[in-house]
């Protein structure tokens, strides 16, 4: 087992902040100032486009709807985060990991199906998409995007833990997939569930698939790599 940080922010994230840490911490972990670190958090409502992005394809926002919208570098296509949904993004250097992006996708699907697994949900995969889904009929409950850089990765993963699925249609056809149907691990359960409930199977499953051993990120660390928003929510002085 390697020892990795883990940055467990609570509240509501802003996604350009998310951004801004990711890339700190990414290049951190590039220079061997930091070992990998594992970001959990939640997003206010975003709109977030991939490389593959076609707005005019895509993008069909409903007047009135007020969400931010941000170009990412991560691979895929449009998709959609906010509150309910967990979102993962692993700063992990891929020399210690395979040097293989298609591997390190598939690994992170593991990592989801595992989690999922903790909640006696069977998670899968479907040939030739990307993310993870719930059968049958064919129901997505979480969406992949990935950028490495130097083999150090940003972005991650979205897993839908309990929010209603409609901007995946209503707002963005997402992923590109004109005739996909959106699903959250609460509404598969018929309870209810909170992003709280599932960030300790998320952080085990996720540990178990790299190998890591993940501990909280020291504050004489951390002080100069999160950006000013995430040190004041932490209170780290």
């Amino acid at each position: 087992m390697a020892g990795a940080y883990l940055l467990d922010l609570p509240g509501l994230t802003p996604y350009r902040e998310a951004l801004a840490l990711q890339r700190s911490l990414a290049g951190a972990v590039s220079q061997a100032a930091i070992p990998d670190a594992v970001i959990l958090l939640e997003h206010e409502p975003v709109v977030t486009l991939g490389r593959r992005t076609d707005e005019a394809a895509e993008l069909h926002l409903p007047d009135g709807i007020e969400v931010d919208v941000v170009e990412t570098d991560r691979g895929g296509k449009s998709t959609y985060h906010g509150p309910g949904q967990l979102v993962c993004y692993p700063i992990l250097d891929l020399n210690r990991h395979g040097r293989d992006l298609k591997k390190y996708v598939r690994d992170l699907e593991q990592a989801i199906i595992g989690t999922l697994g903790r909640f006696d949900l069977n998670g899968e995969r479907i040939d030739g998409l990307t993310g993870v889904w719930l059968t049958s009929p064919p129901r997505k409950v979480a969406s992949i995007g990935v950028h490495a850089a130097r083999w150090v990765t940003t972005h991650g993963y979205a897993l839908n833990v309990d929010l209603d699925p409609a901007p995946f249609t209503q707002w963005i056809t997402a992923c590109g997939l004109e005739d996909a149907h959106f699903t959250s691990m609460a509404h598969e359960l018929g309870r209810p569930l909170t992003v709280d409930d599932v960030r300790p199977a998320a952080a085990e499953a996720l540990a178990e698939v790299f190998g890591l051993e993940l501990d909280a990120l020291p504050a004489e660390d951390g002080a100069g790599l999160w950006p000013q928003p995430v040190h004041e929510r932490l209170s780290v002085h």
